[in-house]
This record gives C-alpha cells, structure tokens and sequence, in this order.
C-alpha cells in the first residue's frame, strides 16, 4: 500500500477483528458507507490443527463486523453495502468436470471451510432479518505477487529453490480453479460499485487443475529458468 500512504482517502488503523469495542469506535470515528471484509484465517491445514482460531476469527468476528454496520447504519440502510468476501471451499470438492456455480450447495469438507460457510450464512441471515444491504464473493484460490509463503504455490517453490521436500496433500488429485489476484481485485471492485443487494457471486478463474499438476508445473518451469538450482 505504498504507493497510497500519503492519501487524504487513506488510514491504515491495526486491531483485532473480535475486539467489539475496537470495531465500533472506528464505525463511529469514519462513518462508513460500504464495508468490504475480506478478514479471515486462511489456510486448510492449519484450522485442522487449530480449528478454534478459525471459528474466533471467522464466525466471531464476522458477527462482530454486522453488528458494527447494525449499529453505525441503523437510522438509514440507504447507499450502505455489507461485502463478505468468501470462498469457493464452503461448496467442497471440485469435481473432475465442471465448476461451482451459485446454486450449488454448501459442503464444507474442513474447520476452514465450515467457518466460512457459517460466516457467509450469518450474512445472509443478517440480510433477511434486519434488511441490512450485503452481497457476497466466494473465490477460487488466488494466486500472484505477495503471496503468503503457506500457500501451494509460493511453498512449492520456495521449497524447490532450497532443495527442499515438496509436501503433496495425499495423491495430489484434489482438484483446484486457480484465479490471479489482480483479476479477484477487479471483481470486488465491479461487485462493489454493481452488485445487487442480497446476491451471492462466484468469482473464478476458469482455471481447473490438480495440486500435483500445479506441483509439476512449477518443477518444470524451475528446471527452464533456474536449471542450477539445488
């Protein structure tokens, strides 16, 4: 965010999504009009070992979020937006053909996905019961600069680039849509200034491949481009 820091349209303020009175001193100090939350822990192996964390940050923290709005936007829900930015894993496992569509059902398959399967259902209900304005984004798997070194493809490489193991999750079959992140940054942005309170929209890729394609991919262009390395 550099490149923004010296806007008079820009503050960066750090806190903890779960900290309710944190979050609505901010809604009262800024006033806001829309909302785009894109908090959440992330990573599928990860809520396996720790799944608590996920439903702190995830469900919790999401509550805390809408009732913030609730709060801040209760005299006039006119030109206010709530956008819960989700992900395609509250619908499970892709199958060989085909992709996720906004009518499929849900089947969260790990803690991760089922956090966020509650938290884009708390929306929703949010949505029916109080009227407030929400849309909600489930994504594919995004990929590009900056990403965090957990994920598939930075892990993958930077393992390879140290010589190191590459860990496959089981056969490798698991099949993901791989979207870049600057086209997921446009799709906000077209859902932000577009969307129709109350929908829900897939954003992907149109990508599909499975981890060890991915795996194999990335050792392929390694060997091109760096064919020195360990």
């Amino acid at each position: 965010l550099r490149d923004i820091e010296q806007s008079p349209n820009y503050r960066f303020i750090k806190g903890d999504i779960v900290d309710a009175g944190f979050i609505n001193r901010i809604f009262e100090e800024h006033r806001f009009d829309s909302v785009i939350h894109l908090a959440a822990e992330s990573h599928v192996d990860r809520s396996i070992m720790d799944p608590m964390a996920f439903v702190k940050t995830n469900v919790l923290g999401t509550a805390i979020l809408l009732n913030a709005c609730i709060k801040a936007w209760s005299d006039n829900f006119n030109d206010k937006l709530f956008y819960h930015v989700s992900t395609d894993e509250v619908y499970g496992s892709l199958g060989e053909t085909g992709f996720f569509t906004e009518d499929t059902p849900y089947d969260p398959r790990s803690p991760y996905s089922a956090s966020k399967a509650a938290s884009d259902h708390l929306v929703m209900a949010y949505h029916h019961t109080y009227r407030l304005p929400v849309v909600i984004s489930n994504c594919s798997n995004n990929y590009g600069s900056h990403h965090f070194p957990e994920k598939l493809i930075p892990l993958m490489i930077l393992n390879a680039l140290e010589g190191k193991t590459l860990p496959v999750y089981g056969d490798g079959q698991q099949i993901r849509d791989w979207l870049y992140v600057e086209d997921h940054c446009r799709a906000i942005e077209a859902v932000l200034a577009s969307g129709r309170p109350g929908e829900v929209y897939n954003v992907g890729g149109n990508n599909e491949k499975t981890n060890i394609e991915v795996v194999e991919t990335l050792c392929a262009l390694l060997d091109e481009f760096l064919p020195d390395s360990p």
